[in-house]
């Protein structure tokens, strides 16, 4: 039944104030987590081609960029690491020296108040590319479970606010909490890469962290992009092993899956707005096809209108930017 013309919504919508008094969901930078990729060496920053805007640096150089991203109000950071030797065992992920290991000691020395999260899998230091002890073409699931408790361990050691595992490995989180329980840190958190799928958008990560797997893929720990059902089963799972925050990845394009585990589980969602979603933007924006800054702002607030808590995005930096002119 209309009710026009008593009811007229573009009321609303003449002025930015109106559209901004009633906007529904609105994108803050407190809102997003900018990953950074860390690589050894000083004064190092050295550009990724696939992602306008995003380098491979030195952690002195590192630490400026995480002063910047405090300094626009962002809600935090989140560390990659691409060591100078690789290995079939990744055994740099694990090393207590590694290159993650020492940029979370500076971080954290210089800037107590920034929340740093850490990736944990080993796909950045095995030289086969693999996330894991690679045997027979496939990954060993169970044996690598002790290598990525391992790698977490370290990471808190460090400081680390929040472990992320992102190698999809079945029982991971439950591994990594009586790992870090057993050495002392029972407060770092686990962010669980809880529902990954198989994606056509990773490519300019692996660009970026050097890890692209040198044969096959993973389609045998990620997820196949038909499902959301088992989202579900990833998301509960993981909230039983010890997940305290659960991440999806991709995020344009399982805008559902996002809604779907917030509404399931209750439990605080992240969203990763993925290095291929970021760089088709910017392909885009730099031919004049689209408004880039609109198009990664209304990105951004589609992943937070499903749902997601936090956005980790590669964009987080320009978006502040603009909001503290």
């Amino acid at each position: 039944m209309s009710i026009f013309p008593t009811y007229r919504p573009r009321r609303l919508r003449r002025t930015e104030a109106l559209r901004s008094a009633s906007r529904e969901t609105v994108v803050s930078p407190a809102d997003l987590i900018l990953p950074l990729f860390a690589v050894p060496g000083t004064g190092v920053r050295r550009p990724v081609g696939s992602m306008a805007g995003v380098e491979q640096t030195s952690a002195d150089e590192l630490l400026r960029d995480a002063e910047e991203a405090l300094r626009l109000g962002i809600g935090g950071v989140l560390l990659f690491g691409i060591p100078e030797h690789k290995d079939e065992l990744g055994t740099g992920g694990y090393d207590e020296d590694g290159i993650v290991q020492r940029a979370v000691r500076l971080l954290k020395r210089e800037l107590p108040e920034l929340l740093v999260i850490t990736d944990v899998c080993l796909c950045e230091y095995t030289s086969h590319g693999h996330c894991g002890i690679l045997r027979a073409g496939d990954v060993d699931n169970d044996a690598t479970l002790p290598l990525l408790a391992r790698v977490a361990a370290t990471h808190a050691a460090a400081g680390a606010d929040v472990v992320a595992p992102s190698d999809m490995m079945d029982g991971r989180v439950g591994a990594l909490r009586k790992a870090l329980d057993a050495g002392g840190f029972e407060q770092t958190a686990i962010l669980s890469y809880a529902v990954k799928y198989a994606s056509a958008f990773y490519g300019p990560f692996r660009d970026a962290a050097e890890s692209a797997p040198s044969e096959g893929d993973r389609r045998s720990a990620q997820m196949d992009p038909g499902n959301v059902r088992e989202a579900l089963r990833e998301a509960r799972q993981d909230v039983a092993e010890g997940a305290d925050m659960l991440m999806v990845k991709p995020a344009l394009s399982y805008l559902d899956v996002i809604h779907r585990v917030k509404e399931d589980t209750g439990y605080p969602v992240f969203a990763y707005h993925v290095s291929g979603e970021y760089a088709m933007i910017e392909a885009a924006a730099q031919r004049g096809w689209i408004d880039g800054p609109r198009a990664h702002e209304e990105a951004l607030t589609s992943i937070r209108r499903a749902g997601a808590d936090r956005v980790v995005s590669y964009y987080a930096r320009q978006f502040a930017r603009s909001r503290a002119r």
